[in-house]
């Protein structure tokens, strides 16, 4: 089983996002490539840096068709052990994400912070971005400002309903002018850890190569899905009152979180 070391606990604690030294195997890897080939060709409406909830069924008109891949790996025991060294024990998987940035025109994902458009509380989240393709500064690999996750700082947002942009929330708060961002440029099977109060984004991608990433969300069972909260909206359709949770690891300490809504 994969585990985090000390020191990159540490560096997760102290900058916001790790890169552990971990591939995943070449045999999942391949199996996610081939998943995300089919759910592009079973989602031809949706752009393939938007596929939402890639790893459920489509239950309705505007949710995307996913692949039981997604639902099979964000549920690896050697991935969920990676994220229980800076989660604890208790860990719910409750969301899964491709971001597939085309070589000629993949858009850009503004700088933000993630808890802005999720009903999670108390809000904590730990994500897992997988490259499925080599990323890097060329093709649109992930940007974070390190540290800007200290003190749990909700940074000021507006909305920018831009067509080219994959999200419409971005960062807009002096308080980011004194951080500096660096980029996360990943292996295909590599994967990097991020903290939900992160400032990230990914700039556009005109390199010729596709830049995909396979994206997991974990939440410590301490904290509750609040299905009924008000929200910003994203930019893409997210049906909170009937999305699925999966303990993946421990037992819901909170006792709040419903483990059977969304269920088939």
């Amino acid at each position: 089983m994969a585990k985090l070391s000390k020191s990159e606990i540490e560096s997760y604690q102290a900058k916001g996002y790790v890169v552990p030294n971990y591939k995943i195997p070449d045999q999942m890897l391949e199996q996610l490539r081939q998943a995300l080939e089919e759910t592009i060709e079973s989602n031809p409406d949706v752009r393939p840096e938007q596929l939402a909830s890639i790893h459920t069924s489509k239950s309705g008109p505007s949710d995307t068709k996913g692949h039981s891949t997604f639902l099979e790996v964000a549920r690896d025991a050697g991935l969920v052990d990676l994220v229980s060294g800076v989660l604890g024990p208790n860990i719910i998987m409750w969301g899964a994400q491709l971001f597939c940035k085309p070589g000629a025109d993949g858009m850009e994902v503004p700088m933000h912070q993630d808890g802005q458009y999720w009903p999670i509380r108390p809000l904590a989240t730990c994500t897992m971005w997988l490259a499925l393709d080599k990323a890097d500064q060329d093709n649109g690999c992930l940007e974070v400002m390190p540290g800007s996750h200290k003190k749990e700082i909700h940074y000021h947002h507006k909305t920018d309903n831009r067509g080219d942009l994959v999200l419409n929330q971005s960062v807009n708060d002096p308080r980011i002018h004194t951080l500096d961002s660096k980029f996360v440029e990943l292996e295909a099977g590599q994967l990097s850890l991020h903290d939900v109060f992160l400032v990230h984004g990914s700039r556009p991608n005109r390199s010729g190569r596709r830049r995909a990433g396979f994206v997991v969300r974990y939440m410590p069972t301490s904290s509750v899905l609040c299905r009924d909260m008000d929200i910003p909206f994203a930019g893409y359709p997210v049906n909170w009152r009937t999305k699925p949770l999966w303990l993946v690891s421990g037992k819901d300490v909170s006792g709040k979180n419903d483990l059977v809504i969304g269920h088939s």
